[in-house]
């Protein structure tokens, strides 16, 4: 079997699912689909900590499916803006991990992510697989993946 490692940006992915789409992705079907054809190593989901008891069902519910989920907590500024992003915790891991595995599956529709995919790609060899909303998905990550997922409706609660 192939063995993959998952790397969810939880709060991209929820975000632009509701925009686009106007609904919430189904991670356990996603797990259910890959698992009849992969071997899953690695399964994170990054998410913000908010200490929203809705929050919790919800991570609780991507550990009972099978994702280690780490948490980032989110920091309010004094000017109003919010700060929590895991971008440089979701690439030291999946540098971690890519020379260990045979592909990579980002879910994410952030392009700051390309580089990552492209270098793993030429370093490791390791395949590439990116999963998003493709009009809130940037062309960067579609294009430097190996292959890209789209969501649509059907990856929908």
């Amino acid at each position: 079997m192939n063995k993959v490692a998952v790397f969810v940006d939880v709060q991209n992915i929820y975000y632009t699912t509701r925009q686009a789409l106007g609904g919430q992705f189904n991670y356990r079907q996603f797990w259910r689909v890959l698992s009849q054809t992969s071997e899953i190593v690695v399964a994170n989901a990054y998410a913000i900590d908010k200490a929203d008891e809705q929050q919790r069902k919800f991570q609780s519910a991507l550990r009972h499916i099978g994702f280690d989920v780490k948490l980032k907590p989110f920091i309010q500024r004094s000017d109003g803006t919010a700060k929590g992003d895991w971008d440089v915790g979701i690439t030291i891991d999946v540098m971690t991990i890519a020379p260990e595995v045979d592909e990579v599956i980002l879910l994410s529709g952030d392009g700051d992510f390309a580089i990552l995919l492209d270098t793993i790609s030429e370093r490791y060899g390791v395949k590439t697989t990116a999963y998003g909303v493709p009009a809130l998905t940037a062309q960067a990550l579609m294009n430097a993946a190996n292959s890209f997922v789209t969501i649509d409706q059907h990856w929908l609660l």
